[in-house]
């Protein structure tokens, strides 16, 4: 019992929750095609824990996102996926950017 209350502990305290873009450099790939992941520059993909982590930080980072690539001025949800990402963060948002 207190292994496995020593070792969720150790998961909660990593980063391994965290929400990312699903957006990753690929070396050596050509500079046309230099990302893989779902996520593209006027559609951002978003993959959270939907225990830790809230929708509104979720839309924050779809919108800096299209901020970012100069797409858009805000993130509008298109759908969501579940078990589509990572284990500890399965939740997939798809988003559009829109002026």
């Amino acid at each position: 019992m207190v292994v496995l209350c020593m070792l969720l502990f150790a998961l909660g305290a990593c980063s391994l929750t965290e929400p990312f873009v699903d957006r990753r450099r690929e070396a050596g790939r050509p500079k046309d095609n230099l990302y893989v992941g779902s996520s593209k520059p006027d559609a951002p993909v978003v993959c959270y824990n939907g225990l830790r982590t809230s929708f509104d930080e979720v839309q924050k980072m779809a919108d800096e996102e299209c901020v970012k690539y100069d797409t858009g001025t805000a993130a509008r949800l298109d759908d969501e996926e579940v078990f589509a990402c990572r284990i500890m963060t399965p939740t997939k948002a798809k988003f559009q950017c829109v002026r």
